[in-house]
């Protein structure tokens, strides 16, 4: 058995730890754009150690998770440790885990909830080679005092594209947490995004 597939490649302490990051992301989806510290790699995990407890704290036996790069250790250490099923296709996800965006990202793929039930919505978790060296960005909406800036590297070219035809679409579309290595920044479906310097 490999070492994605033992409860030591899990958190040491599930419940405290979870509620941890639980909380972190609540803040960090709250506050849209500032960056939020989760925790280091977990040993043997083949995942950023903020998406490994993002999906650890956040997913469970009612939550199906799609994978952008399939990967059956990882698959089998969520079910192992939490539950978590694996969605067949991206509409089907509570959870979608992205980590190659140059595999391109189209937002459409996933559920956007309904009208009278926008919260039955997917909520995407995008690693990234970065989130502060990127192009500049203006980020305003629900949480944010005037104006907060932003560089996330590694974007597909016509995400902001993308992105204001699901902010648009508000009460429904999907929200994003985007990661590098133990931080996470979220993007909820409120946030409005400027592009500069040509993005």
């Amino acid at each position: 058995m490999n070492g994605t597939q033992t409860l030591a490649a899990g958190l040491l302490d599930g419940v405290h730890e979870s509620q941890q990051v639980f909380r972190a992301v609540l803040d960090a989806l709250a506050r849209p754009g500032q960056v939020r510290t989760l925790g280091p790699a977990l040993p043997g995990v083949a995942l950023g150690g903020a998406m490994a407890r993002l999906l650890l704290s956040l997913s469970d036996d009612e939550t199906p998770v799609w994978w952008q790069c399939e990967d059956a250790g990882l698959q089998h250490w969520l079910r192992f440790h939490v539950g978590a099923p694996v969605a067949e296709w991206p509409d089907t996800a509570s959870f979608a885990v992205l980590t190659d965006s140059g595999q391109g990202l189209t937002l459409t793929d996933f559920a956007a909830g309904t009208a009278a039930s926008p919260e039955f919505s997917a909520t995407l978790l995008v690693e990234l080679p970065s989130l502060t060296d990127g192009p500049a960005l203006e980020w305003r909406g629900p949480g944010i005092q005037e104006v907060q800036r932003v560089g996330l590297q590694g974007l597909p070219a016509d995400f902001w594209t993308q992105w204001h035809a699901n902010h648009a679409a508000f009460p429904q579309g999907v929200d994003i947490i985007f990661t590098c290595g133990e931080d996470a920044l979220g993007l909820p479906r409120t946030t409005r995004v400027r592009r500069l310097e040509g993005v």
